[in-house]
């Protein structure tokens, strides 16, 4: 097997580590989750709820901006830096390099979604002096927002091979709000009435990312238990749906003449 994508990816991670944009994000990350002890403790009874809400909300947030803003100028900075012709030149095949920077910014999210749950513990520590059982719920929630990651990163990849920056990252927001609402798009167009509307609703249905699937926080805010199946379908979901836009990311880039 070839150790080509894990070269670009270790190498695309400590490019990551070194822009100071993602400690700005992990910073004001932080400082949310901090943000929230305060309203907890202006709020009787429920601190442990706000915490735990707008904590996972700062991870989603900050995640998905390093996610789309690093995502879409993956490949167009190796192209302005000109390494990308270099690296080209050598026996290193298009897909095996975007597999590569896909991996090392899912490596860097991965890295930085784990320091702001550390914080996120610490914060609710602090308040209650010690963690529940149902606190499970909350590592759930932050595997369910990687997952989601993972799918934004990719779409941003792939948006990346053909299209600017801003235009990758405009794409990129798109696809992510419309993924959010696509049952209400399946659900408008069966009200409308109309056969060709509810075809097109229910493709879009099927073709959009679902991410609201992927919301997992206002169950683990109330300690309520994440299914086992839920788990395994997202977890499937995501790795199909990734392995879909890589491959039609690949065969973009690679029929792109970057002469």
């Amino acid at each position: 097997m070839s150790t080509i994508p894990g070269v670009v990816a270790i190498n695309t991670f400590r490019e990551a580590v070194r822009d100071r944009v993602l400690y700005n994000l992990i910073f004001f990350a932080l400082m949310m989750i901090s943000a929230s002890i305060l309203v907890g403790e202006i709020s009787i009874g429920i601190s442990r709820l706000v915490i735990i809400n707008l904590g996972l909300s700062a991870i989603s947030i900050f995640g998905l901006i390093m996610a789309i803003f690093i995502g879409v100028g993956l490949v167009s900075k190796e192209i302005e830096k000109r390494t990308l012709y270099t690296l080209l030149s050598k026996p290193v095949r298009r897909w095996e390099f975007l597999v590569g920077k896909f991996g090392g910014l899912l490596l860097t999210l991965t890295v930085n979604t784990a320091l702001m749950t550390l914080g996120l513990a610490a914060a609710l520590f602090y308040v209650s002096g010690n963690f529940l059982r149902a606190d499970v719920s909350i590592l759930v929630a932050v595997y369910f927002i990687l997952l989601e990651l993972a799918l934004v990163t990719a779409l941003a990849l792939f948006f990346s091979c053909f299209s600017s920056p801003m235009l990758s990252t405009l794409f990129t927001l798109g696809i992510y709000v419309a993924g959010i609402f696509s049952k209400d798009i399946r659900d408008i167009g069966i009200l409308t009435l109309n056969p060709v509307m509810q075809a097109a609703a229910r493709v879009l249905y099927y073709v959009l990312p679902n991410f609201h699937n992927f919301n997992a926080i206002t169950a683990a805010a109330h300690g309520e238990s994440i299914p086992v199946s839920l788990i395994w379908q997202n977890t499937a979901y995501a790795g199909l749906y990734v392995a879909l836009v890589l491959i039609g990311a690949s065969a973009v880039f690679s029929g792109r003449n970057l002469k």
